[in-house]
């Protein structure tokens, strides 16, 4: 009975602890706080029908469209866990942590819940490394084929982090599940691993393989990869410090603070590490934001992967309003690109502005949606209205993706639109 108590004691003790961290929180002035989210093409003067039809039409053509032109999402059979489905990178033959996790928070935010658990089931199946002995234990195969065999058993900590996210997500909108459905569970079991699992060194194809945490402890950022390595790095479009805020909520309670330091460093970041008169940010980085180069070939440029990290910053200003800075690097980055050509920009540049075309193995890519995409919601946080409402439009007149280049262009001009139009929201706990 003593022991029982204790025990107890000491469970409501990290309990009390948890919802103290939790209330002592500052929960800024951004929707998380006030429940409103702009609606920047609302604003352009479109009306809400058409908003949503735009949207859907858009998630239509790229989850159930022509397979060989427009669909990206394909249903796999099924298991003991019901139906399978995976979202490939069309030109690459592959699956990757990156789209599938994607492909979660686009349909956990639509609310297409046979879509999500498909998608689940398919990672959990084939992409999710369950032998204690790898070295990404408890982390997934950043690519794999598109039978479910593994390209690379490293992992990808951008696919943790949407996975974590939109498994919270699922959580709130649907409770209730078991087994591999029951989200909370799941997302606390990853977000424990992102941040404590211990190194494991095993034999690998190319030699010994260490891996250890995805997230550094001091800073705390994300790390580009979690193989042990020198001098470790991060990636400025893996930073997400509106969904940390969220996991120093809802995430395990011995890890909440981390998660708002980590927001925290974040927003620090940020400003350090893109171009101080282009707002560019590179593919790759030091923790002190200096270009990480020598890396890989992107590696000092603003590159595909770089895409992403102005609409991180201008998300997690509309969602908290903590970083006032955030505005001004969103109005830097438009301005740059509004001299660019508003419709006519490239994908890749060195960080002072100079256009570099494709990337040798990529597909050729004009003017990417993608990038259409990202640039217009970084308008959530731009102070200049009149020149975000340039790039509003803009990608409001950018078609769905299609073709060779549909998949990484798609899921980020398809969740672009999403936030643009106000539909990519914080699914609350049910009360």
């Amino acid at each position: 009975m003593y022991r029982r108590s204790r025990v107890l004691a000491f469970f409501m003790s990290a309990l009390a602890l948890g919802a103290s961290a939790q209330s002592a929180l500052d929960n800024g002035s951004g929707a998380y706080a006030t429940g409103k989210y702009r609606n920047l093409f609302k604003e352009d003067g479109r009306s809400e029908k058409q908003i949503r039809v735009k949207i859907d039409a858009a998630y239509q053509q790229l989850f159930h469209g022509d397979p060989q032109t427009q669909a990206v999402a394909f249903a796999a059979g099924g298991n003991a866990n019901g139906p399978l489905m995976y979202l490939t990178d069309w030109a690459n033959h592959d699956v990757r942590t990156e789209g599938m996790s994607y492909g979660m928070m686009i349909t956990v935010q639509l609310n297409h819940k046979a879509e999500f658990d498909a998608l689940w089931n398919w990672a959990k199946t084939y992409m999710y490394v369950s032998d204690p002995k790898a070295p990404s234990y408890e982390y997934f195969a950043w690519s794999c084929k598109t039978d479910g065999t593994h390209n690379s058993e490293g992992a990808a900590p951008d696919g943790e982090s949407y996975f974590a996210m939109a498994l919270l997500f699922a959580a709130n909108r649907w409770p209730g599940g078991t087994g591999i459905y029951d989200y909370h569970a799941e997302a606390v079991k990853l977000l424990t691993a992102m941040v404590h699992r211990g190194v494991i060194t095993a034999p690998g194809k190319y030699g010994p393989q260490s891996v250890g945490p995805e997230m550094h402890p001091d800073p705390p950022m994300v790390l580009f990869v979690p193989e042990m390595m020198p001098h470790p790095f991060t990636d400025p479009s893996y930073h997400l410090p509106a969904f940390y805020e969220l996991w120093a909520r809802w995430g395990p309670p011995q890890d909440r603070e981390f998660w708002e330091r980590a927001a925290d460093a974040s927003r620090a970041f940020f400003p350090k590490a893109v171009n101080a008169d282009t707002g560019l940010a590179p593919d790759y980085a030091n923790f002190d934001g200096t270009p990480a180069v020598n890396r890989f070939s992107q590696s000092g440029k603003f590159g595909y992967d770089a895409w992403r990290t102005a609409s991180n910053w201008s998300v997690d200003w509309s969602w908290w309003h903590k970083a006032p800075k955030e505005q001004a690097l969103s109005d830097r980055i438009q301005k740059f690109f509004q001299t660019q050509g508003i419709d006519t920009y490239g994908p890749v540049f060195t960080l002072d502005g100079k256009p570099q075309g494709s990337v040798p193995g990529r597909t050729h890519e004009e003017h990417p949606e993608g990038l259409a995409g990202t640039n217009a919601v970084a308008g959530l946080a731009a102070t200049d209205r009149a020149r975000a409402k340039l790039f509003t439009e803009a990608l409001w007149n950018t078609p769905t993706p299609s073709g060779q280049s549909r998949y990484y262009d798609g899921m980020l001009y398809l969740m672009s639109l999403m936030h643009a139009g106000g539909e990519f929201r914080i699914i609350q706990p049910k009360h």
